[in-house]
């Protein structure tokens, strides 16, 4: 969840402006609870919970379900979201137009992949486990989470921009992580992003995580591997290209073809050594967040 300093926000900012309200989220964060359970843990009523409750659902913070535990119907509340990253600049100026692309991470145009690897939906592997031909089956399309140990994906991002139009930023949002045996929380990966057959920067992720399910994460999927990933916001300016808001090189816009009709975005994962590398990209289905790769144009 990305929070700005715009009045919509205020909603969460006060969700979060609450003593009670915190103790919920830490405790729905351990695993998930319904109202009568809180209420016994907190001292306090199942009226006063709710209330709280109440206000975590409405800012996005919280959510619930129904289900049946021993003949009784429970509503069962979870935290939606693990990390929220505040924006303290404002958005783009209400006088840019902007193109927006959800592109599904199983339609890459090419690829490179070295086990462990793996690609699968969100209901099967899609052939078998480190077989780096598998990553070309025709169901990839439909993939909810890609893996390998070293290697790289390709997109192809088109360009909508008439000729009169003047590119001012692009964004890439995506849920991204590293690849290790099973998982490992200190498992570092330099990750680079190229765009146009330029390399924009490295950043570098801190683990294949795995210490709890992600939220989104099918049932099925087993437990002792790649759960979730951490969503990174790369933006490529005129002059420099940041992500989450730090500078990571000084490669930008005015190194890119930026009139071409569409742009290879790569995404690779170098071998750097024992002990640290790889790439997992998780998109709608898995993980915390319920995107694909979502790509946006700014433009004047």
């Amino acid at each position: 969840m990305i929070l700005s300093t715009d009045s919509n926000a205020l909603r969460i900012y006060e969700a979060l402006a609450s003593e009670v309200r915190l103790k919920i989220i830490d405790k729905l964060y351990e695993r998930e609870r319904h109202v009568k359970e809180l209420a016994e843990e907190l001292f306090l009523s199942n009226a006063v919970v709710s209330g709280h409750i109440r206000k975590l659902e409405e800012a996005g913070i919280v959510g619930s379900r129904m289900k049946r535990i021993d003949g009784g119907t429970y509503k069962l509340c979870y935290v939606k979201t693990e990390f929220m990253q505040i924006k303290l600049s404002p958005d783009a100026p209400a006088s840019l137009g902007c193109h927006e692309l959800s592109l599904p991470i199983g339609q890459y145009t090419d690829y490179e992949a070295w086990p462990t690897c793996g690609i699968a939906t969100l209901e099967k592997i899609i052939g078998q486990f480190d077989n780096p031909v598998c990553f070309m089956d025709p169901e990839r399309v439909n993939a909810g989470i890609l893996w390998m140990a070293k290697g790289w994906v390709e997109y192809k991002l088109p360009n909508y921009l008439y000729k009169d139009q003047r590119l001012h930023e692009i964004e890439i949002s995506l849920e991204i992580g590293s690849e290790a045996p099973r998982v490992n929380e200190n498992w570092p990966s330099d990750i680079r992003f190229d765009l146009g057959g330029k390399t924009v920067g490295v950043w570098t992720s801190p683990g294949d995580f795995g210490d709890r399910r992600g939220r989104l994460t099918p049932e099925w999927w087993h437990s002792d591997v790649n759960q979730y990933g951490l969503l990174k916001v790369l933006r490529i300016k005129e002059k420099g290209t940041y992500v989450d808001g730090q500078k990571i090189s000084d490669v930008g816009l005015r190194d890119i073809e930026t009139d071409a009709m569409n742009w290879t975005l790569r995404i690779a994962a170098e071998d750097t050594g024992r002990g640290r590398g790889g790439l997992t990209l998780y998109g709608k289905g898995f993980g915390n967040y319920d995107q694909d790769i979502v790509v946006r144009s700014y433009y004047e």
